[in-house]
């Protein structure tokens, strides 16, 4: 089982199950997590998505015993059928989704956590736009992301490069939300996924389509997706229960709708 799927107070992990090879993607992990995604988009008991990595990395990208297989798919159809789909779900769906990089993010595995909504990293974790190393150009989304995250300068030279990033660094960088202590890893993003989960699902989902936009959009044209977003979540039924619960002076209890 490439990939494992576990689901528990409206939090549905995806890990990556490929530790004897860094987790690695090989085209029946990639179509996998595809599958995945779409199922946990379209369960309303599913609220928040965590993504993580078995044993010491979280994903160190391409599997090339794949690329360099006779046999094996080409670099076309690998990001077009599979790195492609991925990222575009992973930004589409209208729910939270969580990197939890527990090791080394490189390559497409990097690019993954930075297409996610946020990212948690240990701090003995890294990320390398490892692409150059082997003559490619970063795919994933990297050229997309990671620009608009740092900066033209940091992107471009990290990228030209492959260095190693750490993960106080990406922090340092707003690469990441957070870097956390590798014994208090585990505790903190269970609680904050946790969180999420308990929110008003609806308006986590809307608020992440809204910067989806933003980046196109022009200022007009923002106001009036906000417009239009805003109308859509007061029809929720969370909406009235947080101004119910406002009024009553007591914590809502959001369902997700």
């Amino acid at each position: 089982m490439e990939l494992k799927i576990t689901q528990n107070d409206g939090i549905c992990h995806l890990t990556f199950n490929r530790p004897e090879v860094y987790n690695s993607f090989n085209r029946s992990m990639a179509l996998a997590l595809q599958k995945a995604l779409d199922e946990c988009e379209n369960n309303d008991a599913v609220r928040v998505i965590v993504l993580s990595g078995e044993g010491k990395a979280f994903c160190a990208g391409q599997d090339l015993a794949e690329v360099t297989d006779p046999q094996g798919p080409e670099l076309k159809t690998i990001i077009g059928e599979h790195y492609n789909p991925i990222i575009t779900r992973i930004r589409n769906i209208e729910k939270p989704i969580i990197a939890v990089v527990n090791g080394v993010a490189a390559g497409a595995g990097a690019n993954i956590a930075l297409a996610c909504d946020i990212i948690f990293a240990k701090k003995s974790a890294s990320f390398i736009q490892a692409f150059s190393k082997i003559g490619l150009i970063p795919d994933s989304g990297g050229t997309y992301f990671l620009p608009r995250i740092i900066g033209m300068q940091k992107a471009m030279a990290l990228m030209m490069t492959g260095d190693k990033v750490s993960a106080e660094e990406a922090e340092a960088l707003k690469m990441i939300y957070k870097a956390v202590n590798d014994d208090e890893f585990d505790e903190v993003v269970s609680t904050f996924s946790l969180k999420l989960a308990q929110m008003p699902t609806r308006a986590l989902g809307l608020t992440k389509k809204a910067i989806n936009h933003s980046f196109m959009n022009t200022l007009a044209e923002q106001l009036q997706l906000e417009e239009e977003l805003q109308n859509e979540a007061g029809q929720t039924t969370d909406f009235h229960e947080g101004v119910q619960a406002f009024l009553e002076k007591r914590p809502a209890k959001f369902i997700g709708k």
